[in-house]
């Protein structure tokens, strides 16, 4: 059974988001690292990037596939987690904490709404 921690906003994709005053912290989620198994490289986007509404973002390279991550929302890319290049597997150990992706500041921050709850998501993933 896949941690989904109730809070936050989740893709279709695979993705979390979590609101953090004007800006959203964006990662994989626990049913995704699972799927992917051990992660061993992931492809960072450069700070400032813009990105639309599902642009892809990043690569997550694991032993078993590739699989690109998108950006829920429209927005800028503010931070990256350089933790990341060094420990890929960060990703899997603690995709809600040490693992996220980046940071944006979205161009409309309600655009959150639109996304799934944690109790849709379940229902998503057949949890």
């Amino acid at each position: 059974m896949s941690e989904v921690p109730e809070g936050l906003y989740y893709t279709k994709e695979h993705e979390w988001i979590k609101v953090e005053g004007g800006q959203v912290i964006i990662g994989i989620t626990d049913h995704a690292q699972n799927a992917l198994t051990d992660i061993v490289y992931i492809e960072l986007p450069d700070v400032g990037q813009t990105m639309g509404d599902m642009d892809e973002f990043a690569i997550v390279e694991s032993v078993k596939s590739a699989s690109p991550i998108f950006a829920p929302l429209a927005g800028e890319i503010i931070e990256v987690n350089e933790e990341l290049e060094d420990a890929p597997e960060l990703m899997n150990s603690s995709p809600y904490g040490d693992g996220w992706i980046v940071k944006m500041k979205l161009d409309n921050p309600d655009g959150v709404g639109s996304l799934m709850d944690a109790s849709q998501y379940k229902a998503e993933i057949g949890e």
